[in-house]
């Protein structure tokens, strides 16, 4: 009967526009919630096989949520350096434990340091790639390479001097055998600071050589830290400028140190041959020769405590230490499927992979088609009060007009009815 049809078909549209509302209701409620990604409410109609020219059978309408988990919210600088977003395609892969636990994927990036150093934004922990101290991923950048960042996998600081660069004249008034001695910092692989003493010595004509004392603590210099070997023999020319250097390159080696360091190997740059850009050979200024040390430059860096973690705009977790030396220790996974709107949503903005969604892949921050992270950022809901308003009154008006539909058939109901009695 097309009364019955009638009422089937407003019910329906009752039904379909309180989802609607239920959606518009949910974006709303989220407009300040990180990267919230709006769900729409998609119509379709019902028809029933009965319909022909001569009669009709209301069918009514069906709803279904589409949730825009591709829309890109507008990113907003924050003051937390542990805030991060993703500018394009992807998400951040999490866990839901520290170890062993569940994959899955959001474009919240509001992480923060736990007490144990670990990256979580609501028991979620951020997955990343460990590198070396220039940013390079340590093995591949696989899934079973990620693990959650722990920001304090490096808790200390500390370099070995492995380079040393020397400006300096050799006065050429000296006699030959007369010796001169000067003093460089060196610091071990484990940060401790040692003084080493250089003895310079005229051997000839125009030539020079110099020999390393064993280090000793900056501290106490009476007592020696390592065991130091190696004498550069240098040749100077006529007009002052350095000939050349004897081992090429020149290095000193420490073995032996006290405190447990690995041996170190001090590459010395002496200066270029022909030129005059680190040792030279011109008389002194002085009335008794000496030997002017313009400047003494080496690596290395004493010990030193993470006093800061970072997120960088190329994905990369940096941590600062007392001691000022800054290095990377993570770099950010960033996932990407073929349908990301296939993804499964819950709470909290996470996402969960399916069969519609397909499985993930992973790439670097900005490589093949991957967003680009930025740091100190995050991504703002992609709500637009301004449009839900308006969805909301036409979901309104056409809730409206559905119950309108109900009280009219009430009435025709009721005529008929009458019209029988």
């Amino acid at each position: 009967m097309s009364l019955t049809g009638a009422l089937s078909s407003a019910i329906s549209a009752l039904s379909a526009q309180s989802q609607s509302l239920s959606m518009i209701s949910d974006n709303i409620a989220n407009s300040d919630t990180t990267a919230y990604k709006t769900t729409s409410a998609m119509f379709d109609a019902l028809v029933t096989a009965s319909s022909n020219t001569t009669s009709y059978a209301s069918g009514g309408v069906t709803v279904s949520g589409r949730s825009n988990i591709t829309q890109q919210g507008l990113l907003a600088a924050t003051s937390n350096a542990t805030d991060v977003a993703i500018q394009g395609s992807g998400f951040f892969v999490v866990t839901d434990a520290k170890s062993g636990g569940t994959v899955a994927y959001t474009r919240n990036g509001a992480f923060t340091t736990d007490n144990a150093g670990y990256l979580q934004n609501n028991g979620y922990y951020l997955e990343g790639w460990r590198t070396d101290a220039d940013g390079n991923v340590v093995g591949s950048e696989s899934a079973s390479n990620l693990e959650a960042i722990n920001t304090q996998v490096a808790s200390t600081s500390g370099s070995a001097t492995t380079k040393t660069t020397i400006e300096a004249n050799l006065p050429s008034d000296a006699a030959t055998g007369a010796t001169y001695t000067s003093s460089m910092t060196v610091y071990d692989s484990l940060g401790a600071s040692n003084s080493m003493q250089v003895t310079w010595t005229k051997t000839g004509t125009n030539t020079w050589s110099a020999s390393f004392a064993n280090p000793t603590s900056a501290s106490d210099t009476t007592t020696a830290t390592g065991t130091a070997s190696g004498t550069i023999d240098i040749t100077f020319n006529s007009d002052g400028s350095l000939a050349s250097t004897s081992p090429n390159p020149a290095t000193v080696s420490i073995t032996g140190w006290t405190d447990g360091a690995a041996n170190s190997t001090i590459t010395m740059n002496l200066g270029t041959a022909g030129k005059t850009d680190g040792l030279t050979q011109y008389a002194s200024a002085e009335t008794t020769p000496s030997v002017n040390v313009t400047s003494i430059d080496s690596d290395g860096l004493s010990y030193g405590k993470l006093s800061s973690v970072s997120i960088g705009d190329d994905g990369l977790v940096n941590a600062t230490y007392s001691n000022g030396q800054t290095i990377a220790i993570y770099k950010i996974a960033v996932a990407t499927f073929a349908d990301p709107n296939g993804l499964a949503a819950s709470s909290n903005g996470i996402y969960s992979a399916t069969v519609t969604s397909g499985n993930a892949s992973l790439q670097g921050s900005g490589e093949n088609g991957a967003g680009t992270i930025y740091g100190s950022e995050l991504e703002s809901s992609t709500t637009d009060t301004s449009s839900q308003f308006s969805d909301m009154i036409s979901a309104q008006q056409a809730y409206s007009a559905a119950s309108q539909i109900i009280s009219t058939v009430n009435e025709m109901y009721d005529t008929l009815i009458s019209a029988m009695r």
